[in-house]
C-alpha cells in the first residue's frame, strides 16, 4: 500500500509543475498579442513590395523578350547569356 503523504506530495509537485507551465504560457500568449497587430502591419507591407517586385520582373521580362526579337540570331545567343564581370 502506498503511503497517503507520499502521494499527496507527488501531486503537489506535478501540479507546481503545470502552474508554472500554465504561467508560462500565459505570459507567451501576452507577449504575441502585442506582436500580433505589428506582424499583421509588417505582412501588408511586405505583400506590397513583392506585388511590385513581381509587376517589375515581368515588365523586364517582356522588355528582354522584345529586345530578343527584334535583334540578330548570333547577336541574341550573346545578349542571352549573363555577363559577369571581369576582375583584372
Amino acid at each position: 500500500m502506498k503511503d497517503i503523504h507520499e502521494v499527496l506530495r507527488q501531486k503537489q509537485a506535478k501540479y507546481a509543475q503545470l502552474g508554472k507551465q500554465i504561467e508560462m504560457l500565459q505570459q507567451a500568449a501576452e507577449k504575441l498579442r502585442e506582436v500580433a497587430p505589428l506582424l499583421a502591419e509588417n505582412d501588408d507591407e511586405d505583400n506590397a513590395v513583392l506585388a511590385e517586385v513581381d509587376d517589375a520582373s515581368s515588365e523586364g521580362d517582356a522588355m528582354a523578350a522584345k529586345a530578343g526579337a527584334s535583334s540578330g540570331g548570333a547577336a541574341s545567343s550573346k545578349a542571352a547569356r549573363p555577363t559577369a564581370p571581369r576582375w583584372p
